[in-house]
C-alpha cells in the first residue's frame, strides 16, 4: 500500500466501530428481510448490538437550544453507539434529502461527526448513508 492510499484509508472516520456497526446491521436484515416497520428493525438491532457487545443508547432525547436557550422540544435518534456515533433507521423505497437533513441536525444538535443513515426497506441488502461533519 503506497502513502497516498494509506493516508486516505486513515481518513475514514471511526472505521473500526462502524464495521461493527455494519456486522450487526447486515445479521438484522439476514434474519428479517425488508418490509417490516422501522419499530420491529430498531428492536431486532438493539438486541443484536447488545448480543455483539457494541456500547449503544437506544432512542436518547437529546436536547436542543435556541439562541443560547433550551427547548422544550428534544430530537430522538434511534441509537447513539460508542457514544459517537448516531443511528438512524428507515424502511422506505429510498432515502430523501429529508432523511439525510434528519440525521445532519442530530449531528448538529449533539456536536457528534458521524451519522449513519440506514434504510432496511431495499432489496438485497440494507443500505447504509454515511453522513459526516
Amino acid at each position: 500500500m503506497n502513502h497516498e492510499t494509506h493516508e486516505k484509508h486513515e481518513k475514514i472516520l471511526f472505521k473500526d466501530e462502524c464495521y461493527q456497526i455494519q456486522g450487526a446491521i447486515f445479521d438484522v436484515y439476514r434474519e428479517m428481510g425488508c418490509g417490516f416497520l422501522e419499530a420491529v428493525y430498531q428492536e431486532c438491532l438493539e438486541r443484536e448490538l447488545g448480543t455483539r457487545g457494541i456500547p449503544f443508547v437506544a432512542q436518547p432525547d437529546l436536547t436542543l437550544n435556541y439562541k443560547g436557550k433550551q427547548l422544550r422540544q428534544t430530537y430522538k435518534p434511534d441509537f447513539i453507539c460508542f457514544e459517537k456515533i448516531i443511528l438512524e433507521l428507515k424502511s422506505v423505497r429510498e432515502i430523501t434529502d429529508e432523511h439525510k437533513a434528519q440525521v445532519i441536525n442530530y449531528l448538529k444538535a449533539t456536536d457528534m461527526k458521524l451519522g449513519l443513515l440506514i434504510n432496511f426497506g431495499t432489496y438485497p441488502k440494507a443500505n447504509i448513508t454515511r453522513l459526516a461533519l
